[in-house]
């Protein structure tokens, strides 16, 4: 590709209303160009780059035998319907209607349409194992679309699906896409650490993420410094701590005038936030949900959703819903209250051996001392449940070592299914004794565009992007000094045509801007290689080799510059990808 062709506008200034440093660099290194929020166009750097990720992927699911598809991105609603989230999966699904006033979605994720797919193809355990693939666009309607590829409305996944006989057929399925997923993010260049997860909206009895580590991540990894134990934080189940034997004491109500939140309590009545309750109100479904915790700790919104049984991403509860059902916002506590069909009280088991605590009295100005919950909350009409989060204080649940906590990105997650669609969607296969049996589904998904994002939040420094060379946009970059010197461009066209021969995926700047322009660009961009010919060039028969990574330049002969790439391992091989031809 020569550079004078390429269509990579680049930026000189940071954008201002970019979140993180990869939106930021995509944007001044001409990969991406926002249409409205959460809705960006790929320019050919991001889809050279996104296509080479895509073959990385095909590579790894042909090795263990799942078959590209495509299915269609509109889906009727009557299949969401069959398995019961049609109305369970929320706001961030996209709905239409057609001009006949059928309902359909783009679809958020294809469990529905994979399932309605081979049920109606296999009928014999003799076709199992099948698992099968596409990479398409996905739609969610994100409330808050930020982070540029990493949340955006629409993105690219690869999303794959397994049926199994049994469960230790699923169990096997499950573990060699687990296996397929660290091979195709280590060829990306990625660290990743897989992780204990959520199942969420996907459901299911089983999950982990694979968090690609980076300071700009979403997701807080929890893991454990001696053992293997790893979890997002809303999945880690703290240990139970010790319970407290201090003598029981009368209630009693203290006044707290304009104190609302739980500190400004402990403040006033001069107590440590362990002893003290904390309530936090949240909606779920139309049903208001009082979650409390220790005042120290904080609430785990998925521990309380799965408390629930709540089919949806719990969201805060406005004054509204707390005057619906009778609650007073910064005196709150369960004492004294009972559930009702439209509210319901969740208490961490923490909290459950607690004695002589301070929480809300349930009334304006006014707060409990001495709360004994197991004697104050009607113990008959509360959900006990471990609602609060792991925190750095806790033992690692696996073997009681010394917690941490780093940030992360999550760019994959498998799923063991088992038969939460084919039981709800009737799919079933006749097994080895002629009888219909539910299938055994896993579900697994790859965010194409969090994986190119994630390697830029990975690696960068101030001048730009650090491509690992798998994934890069191009290879190579050859920068002649001056393209109108005929003498330089002939040895640059030379050294051009020679890498495309060898399976070198290489540019040629052949711009007649300022040298000084070209390697900002290059650096910019982020191209593994740099290669300068200069008229040093011409006068010692030599070029300048600089490694974009470390910055590491050395000069070496025009005639030995390939074997030289490939010697010195700075393009493996077996990763060149010249002569290839991307969409």
């Amino acid at each position: 590709m020569l550079a004078s062709r390429l269509y990579a506008p680049t930026l000189r200034e940071m954008p201002s209303d970019a979140d993180v440093i990869s939106q930021q660099l995509m944007l001044r290194a001409g990969f991406v160009r926002k249409v409205a929020g959460g809705l960006y166009t790929y320019l050919p750097l991001a889809w050279r780059s996104i296509h080479k990720i895509n073959e990385i992927i095909r590579e790894e699911m042909e090795a263990i035998n799942s078959q590209e598809i495509m299915m269609p991105i509109l889906q009727p609603s009557e299949l969401w319907e069959e398995s019961g989230r049609w109305a369970a999966y929320g706001a961030e699904m996209m709905r239409i209607s057609d001009r006949h006033g059928r309902e359909y979605c783009l679809g958020p994720t294809h469990e529905e349409m994979v399932t309605n797919l081979v049920r109606g193809e296999v009928n014999s355990y003799r076709q199992l194992p099948l698992s099968l693939y596409q990479i398409q666009n996905k739609y969610r309607d994100e409330r808050r679309p930020r982070y540029g590829l990493m949340r955006s409305r629409e993105f690219i996944m690869k999303d794959a699906y397994s049926f199994d006989i049994d469960e230790e057929g699923m169990s096997k399925s499950f573990w060699d896409m687990y296996e397929a997923y660290s091979k195709i993010f280590k060829r990306c260049g990625l660290t990743c650490k897989p992780v204990e997860a959520d199942n969420g909206a996907i459901g299911g009895s089983g999950s982990f993420e694979f968090m690609a580590l980076a300071e700009s991540g979403e997701a807080d990894v929890i893991h454990c410094t001696t053992c293997d134990y790893a979890a997002n934080i809303e999945i880690g189940q703290p240990k139970a701590l010790e319970v407290d034997t201090e003598e029981a004491k009368a209630l009693e109500t203290v006044s707290t005038p304009d104190a609302k939140s739980i500190q400004a309590v402990a403040d006033m009545l001069e107590l440590p936030l362990e002893k003290t309750i904390k309530a936090v109100v949240y909606n779920i479904e139309g049903k208001v949900i009082l979650a409390i915790v220790r005042g120290d700790h904080e609430v785990n919104e998925i521990a309380v959703q799965r408390a629930v049984e709540g089919g949806i991403e719990p969201e805060m509860a406005t004054p509204e819903d707390l005057v619906r059902v009778g609650l007073t916002a910064g005196f709150i506590s369960p004492v004294g209250l009972s559930q009702t069909e439209e509210f319901a009280i969740v208490v961490d088991e923490t909290v459950m051996n607690l004695h002589n605590v301070c929480g809300g009295a349930n009334t304006i100005d006014a707060h409990y001392i001495n709360i004994n919950p197991n004697r104050d909350f009607n113990v008959d009409d509360i959900i006990v449940a471990p609602i609060r989060l792991i925190t750095l204080d806790d033992p690692c649940p696996k073997c009681d070592g010394q917690l941490r906590i780093d940030k992360g990105i999550e760019v994959g997650q498998v799923f063991k299914l088992g038969t939460k669609y084919s039981e709800s969607m009737n799919a079933t296969v006749l097994n080895q004794g002629g009888r219909p049996t539910p299938f055994q589904m896993g579900c697994y998904g790859i965010g194409v565009g969090r994986t190119l994002a994630a390697a830029i939040e990975q690696s960068y420094d101030e001048n730009g992007i650090i491509w690992p060379v798998a994934i890069a946009p191009f290879e190579v970059v050859i920068v002649p000094i001056n393209a109108k010197d005929e003498a330089l461009m002939e040895v640059s066209e030379r050294l051009y045509k020679e890498m495309k021969q060898t399976g070198i995926d290489v540019l040629l700047d052949d711009r007649k801007d300022r040298a000084g322009v070209k390697f900002k660009d290059a650096d910019l961009i982020g191209y593994p290689v740099r290669i300068t010919v200069s008229k040093n060039t011409i006068e010692s028969g030599e070029v300048e080799l600089r490694v974009r990574k470390d910055g590491s330049t050395s000069t070496v002969k025009i005639d030995e510059v390939t074997t030289s790439i490939y010697k010195q391992g700075l393009i493996p091989s077996d990763a060149a990808t010249s002569n290839k031809d991307y969409p």
